[in-house]
């Protein structure tokens, strides 16, 4: 009866699919098969070094560096990334997360991953969006990859101006020293998968790695959902 309830309701209010507006079919959630099937894959976590690895060369020592999809103007991956962050559609990162998770689990070093840290939105921007993206892709990875996500222990101490029309170096000049730790001692000896939403520069997340790298002992790999195309 249920199934029949939810075949019923599908006629009347159908689902479409996030980056096309095709109307999804009962196996589908959120994106279509075809969209899918057809998104910028990278496929850098089976590589030992990748072209991201060069945003982080001589700045951050990182035991591994991806991101799923490739990100340029005008593709799928923006509407993508821009319905998840502005357009409140927050299970996009939860799905992507879980996705890209259940890959991540079966590779070196990603599998090794104790905890995972999503990068902290101030408190003010999280309550105007209502949710911190990088938080819920994180969610999704912690789904698959079955390890925790510590939201809370890296938080920012002040609220940094949007990076999206500054150059490289005012880039990284907006982030210096605006992430802290709360727990040091509950992050030493572990290995951390720190997670974007995107990586452009990598300013961000080198500014969050290399406040984490003051612990002892600490390994850190990175993820992301997109990357800008290199």
């Amino acid at each position: 009866m249920s199934t029949f309830i939810d075949d019923f309701l599908s006629l009347l209010f159908p689902v479409s699919c996030e980056l096309c507006d095709t109307s999804l079919s009962k196996n589908e959630y959120l994106i279509c098969t075809d969209c899918l099937g057809h998104l910028p894959y990278t496929y850098w976590h089976k590589e030992d070094s990748n072209p991201l690895h060069t945003v982080f060369w001589g700045k951050t020592p990182l035991l591994g560096v991806t991101a799923m999809l490739y990100f340029h103007k005008d593709n799928r991956v923006q509407k993508l990334l821009h319905k998840f962050k502005y357009k409140g559609v927050r299970e996009l990162g939860i799905e992507m997360g879980k996705r890209y998770g259940a890959q991540l689990i079966e590779v070196h070093p990603f599998k090794e991953v104790d905890l995972i840290i999503p990068v902290p939105l101030h408190p003010k921007k999280k309550k105007i969006r209502g949710y911190n993206q990088s938080e819920q892709f994180a969610l999704g990875l912690a789904k698959s990859m079955h390890i925790e996500v510590a939201a809370d222990n890296l938080y920012r101490k002040t609220a940094s101006e949007t990076q999206t029309l500054k150059t490289k170096i005012e880039r990284w000049e907006n982030v210096k020293d605006i992430f802290g730790v709360r727990n040091p001692e509950e992050l030493k000896g572990k290995h951390v998968l720190l997670v974007d939403d995107v990586i452009t520069t990598g300013s961000t997340l080198d500014a969050c790695a290399g406040v984490l790298l003051e612990i002892k002992d600490i390994q850190i790999s990175v993820a992301a959902i997109a990357a800008a195309h290199r």
